[in-house]
Formats: C-alpha cells, structure tokens, sequence
C-alpha cells in the first residue's frame, strides 16, 4: 500500500486473538499472521510459545507488565502500530483471547483508520468459553442455561457501578462470565445477591485456564470470597456464575489427563521431536520443545568420499544394521543422491534396532528380518546369534557420534564392519530465553532425554546462555531418559535420573512420565 503523500510503502496490521492460553487453540488465520509478519506486538496473556512461529529475522516486542516496568500504556500501543506500519512492516498485533472483547482492539483499529493503514481483525476464542470449558463448564446447557453475559469485572466498584446495571444483568441471562475480576469477587458477589441472585447459586473461578497452571476453585455466591481469600487465588481468572458450574463435577475432562499441570521440556531435535510432544500434550501435559541438537548430512569431502565407496559396493555385504530413525533417513537420502538402487543390497539381510527404526525402513518398503528383544545396539548380537559368522560384512549408517559397542563386537566375533557416517549431529544454535524463564522460575516439571548427545548439548546450550551451573538449574526437575545409556550418561554428568522406561522407545518413556508425576500426586494427596 502507497502512502500518496508521501509516496513511500505502508505496511499492514494484523489484529489477532491469540485464544485463551493454549498455543494450539489459535486459528489457522491467527497463525498464517503470526508466520507472515515483520514485527509482532504481544502481552503475557498471549502464550510466548506462538513467538517459535515467526520468521527468524522477525522483531519482538513486548508491551507487556515486567518486573522492573508498568505495562505500556494503551495510546502508546496504538501508535506504536501506527509507526510500525509508516515503516511498511507487516506488524500482528497478537492479544490474549479475542481482540474484540475487552481486548480493546477498537482503539487500535480506529487510530490505524484515522492514518490511513490498512488493517485486519482476526478473531480468536474468547477466554470467557474456553476458560470455562477446559474447567468442565459449558457455559449453556439445554436444562440450565441458554443464554449468557459476558460482563468486565476489571474495574473499581465504583466504576463497576457505573458501567454495569446491576438490577438488570444480575438476572438478564442464566449464566454470567465476569472477565478479570479476582480481586472484586466478594463485590461482584454482594451486587449479584443483593439484585436478586440466590446466595447459593453455584460460582467457579478458573486461573490461567487452558494452561499447565490452571486452577480451579468453586463455591456460591455466599461462600466464595472466603474460599478464594482462603487458596490466595490470584489473577488472571475467569469467573463464572450459574447452574452449569455443576456440570464440571461430572465434566472435569481436562484437569483428570494423566499428564495435567506437567510442563515437558522436549530435547530433541525439533524435526523428530513432534511424536514425543503429541502424545505429551494428548494426556494433558504441555510439551515445551527445546532442541538442543540437529542432524545434518555430513559436511566433510573425505566422509561424503567415504560413503560413496562404501555404497557403490552394495552386492558385497552380508548384513545392513540400522540402529535409528536417522541412521536410515540419512541413508536413503545417500542411495538418491548417487543413483544407487536398494536392490543392489538383495544379498543383505536386515536388522534394526528397536520399532521405530524398523518403523521408518517399512516406509520406504524395507522389512526388518531382526529386531532385538531389548532395544539397545549390543542387544542386536544377542539376537542375531545364531546368524552371524565369520568373514560376514556388515555396513552400519550411523551418525558421527554413535557408540563403539556394535562395530567393537562385531569385530571380536570375527566380522567385517564398515561404519558410515551418514549424518552429523550439531549443537543447536537456537536460544530460547522463554524456556530458560520457565527453568529459572520453577516451570518445568520434567526433562526428557532421547540421547547421551541432548544431555551433554542442553548443559552446553545453558552455558551458553549465562548459566554457570547448569546442573544446579536443574537440580529438583524429574530427569527422564529413554533408556540405561543416556541415563549413564545424565548421572555422569551431575543430573539425578528419576524416570527411566523398562523399553527404550518413545511411548514407554511416556508411560514412564505418566506413572512418575501419578504417583507423585498422590503423595501430594491428589487423585
């Protein structure tokens, strides 16, 4: 868009809820905003896990309540999107829930008319029905309620007066949502009886809903300020006043997932790291991916020299071994590369270790002949026994930094082992400060390591960001590695291993999790 006075680009603004806490309850168009813009303009009431979505080179700012300042003041918000886009940025406006209530996107909208900018208003999920939701409380019920208020409890009693007519909303619909009103509840409480509620209509409050930090307590109107003052039940909080908070005894989905309240920090390479994360978040945990390695085709001439000799003699060798998901991605991408069919390999048998391996040859229409019963690379041998003799030639694509058991073994039975390194494995680059936050505040409940290489890389990547006892830092956080070598490798270096799988495969180490934090609730006299 041109500007006809000045004759210079304008750039373009994006007004989007967020939705209510959840990074996964934001829309499709939210997020295209979220991928598409130069510049995001955010608050702490929009999940700051959104912000892994921008572009790399995008600019952050926050506007925001910090520790050392207020939060910035709302005309200054509105023309710092209007500056932002002068400079022809592409600026998302990212706000928590939907924008259009009590969001304040009016203002925003109205100052980008009154400079001729061009605009977009993305709605979001309101806070005040996800909230409720996630708590196990429709906010309509067919036998309870068919309409619903959404009222501001932000303000002063003296302008809650002003701005809400209480002898008319206090019976207007069957149930009412008060949005930011914690701090108010005993006078939000007074009016709704003295203009006619029962004082024992049925009242929840739900904090930071759709998050690992939701929390829930209920009442009626006549108890609940005695019950909210007894949990320190503070702010932000959704309060919701009708009979349909009776439904959540009996809806109370979210908050009985095995995995509720547990915040996973996720280790793994992002592009292998979403199965672990799905099945976390599935049981009700939230899954906080870190990367703190990647994998890449090596970038040496004399092992890229090496692999190429190694596969253009594929009719030599008695058995292909795989022993992970990369070793065989990284290996085909190698065939396509040279030009080398797989059924050059036809007098090769093949072996991988654990499902997930065999899992990824069956994709590319290779069997697995043998799988060991423990899911380890020595345990390979044990499997295989009664095949392996002598003189045998076997190739294994690995990575650079896979462990010496299975080539030193097959070479004390006499076998030929030729290791190729088919990928390498890196130190991530990337720096998450909102995790080391969460870290440093108590906001991860546990670690997951799939490999000895993310133990070693987290400590680093910590180093790297100011923390000079990265141990220390975790010191208190239940430690989850995916079987005995990691876990070998995690005590080794300091950490305290409290959960560890009797397989080594991803669905086993979230069992593992599942039982750990299960058992630790219940010692905390939970269900």
């Amino acid at each position: 868009m041109i500007d006809l006075l000045t004759g210079k680009s304008k750039g373009k603004v994006y007004l989007v809820g967020a939705g209510p806490g959840d990074p996964k309850l934001i829309t499709l168009r939210g997020m295209e905003c979220i991928r598409a813009c130069d510049v995001i303009v955010y608050d702490r009431l929009a999940s700051p896990r959104l912000l892994r979505y921008l572009k790399p080179e995008a600019e952050k700012i926050y506007v925001g309540k910090l520790p050392d300042r207020h939060t910035m003041k709302q005309e200054d918000i509105n023309q710092l999107l209007v500056d932002l886009a002068l400079q022809g940025k592409i600026v998302t406006r990212l706000k928590g829930g939907d924008p259009t209530i009590f969001g304040r996107v009016g203002e925003e909208a109205e100052l980008l008319v009154n400079n001729n900018i061009e605009f977009d208003i993305v709605p979001g999920i309101t806070s005040a029905i996800a909230v409720p939701a996630y708590a196990g409380i429709p906010v309509t019920h067919r036998d309870l309620a068919s309409s619903l208020s959404i009222i501001t409890g932000h303000e002063s009693p003296d302008k809650l007066d002003y701005s809400i007519q209480w002898d008319k909303v206090t019976l207007a619909t069957g149930t009412l949502v008060f949005l930011m009103g914690v701090a108010k509840i005993g006078y939000i409480a007074e009016q709704l009886i003295k203009h006619g509620k029962p004082a024992d209509t049925p009242v929840a409050l739900i904090r930071w809903g759709t998050r690992v930090e939701q929390r829930t307590v209920t009442g009626t109107l006549e108890t609940i300020e005695a019950i909210v003052q007894a949990a320190n039940f503070k702010p932000p909080a959704v309060i919701v006043v009708g009979d349909v908070v009776l439904q959540r005894e009996k809806l109370n989905w979210y908050e009985r997932k095995p995995l509720f309240g547990t915040r996973v920090l996720v280790t793994r390479a992002r592009a292998q790291s979403s199965e672990l994360s799905e099945q976390i978040e599935e049981l009700g945990g939230e899954a906080c991916e870190f990367p703190v390695i990647e994998t890449r085709p090596v970038s040496e001439p004399e092992a890229a020299a090496h692999i190429r000799s190694a596969l253009q003699k594929a009719g030599e060798y008695d058995w292909l071994m795989f022993t992970s998901v990369n070793g065989v991605e990284y290996f085909f991408d190698w065939l396509k590369k040279l030009r080398i069919d797989i059924r050059q390999f036809h007098r090769a048998g093949i072996a991988a270790v654990g499902p997930k391996t065999a899992e990824a040859l069956e994709k590319r229409g290779v069997i697995a002949g043998v799988l060991p019963v423990k899911f380890q690379a020595e345990d390979l041998l044990d499997s295989l026994a009664d095949q392996l003799e002598p003189g045998q030639r076997v190739l294994l694509p690995r990575g650079d930094l896979a462990r010496e058991v299975l080539p030193r073994e097959l070479r004390a039975r006499g076998l030929e082992p030729v290791e190729i390194d088919v990928y390498e494995t890196i130190i991530a680059q990337e720096q998450d400060e909102e995790t080391l936050d969460l870290l440093k505040n108590g906001g991860v409940h546990v670690i997951t390591f799939a490999s000895s290489s993310t133990v070693t890389n987290l400590l680093e990547v910590l180093r790297r960001m100011g923390v000079a006892d990265p141990q220390s830092l975790l010191n208190g956080i239940d430690i989850a590695c995916i079987g005995p070598v990691t876990a070998k490798t995690a005590a080794e270096a300091g950490l305290n291993v409290t959960i560890q799988p009797e397989e080594a495969t991803i669905d086993k180490l979230v069992e593992a999790i599942a039982e750990s934090r299960a058992a630790h609730r219940f010692e905390l006299g939970g269900v």
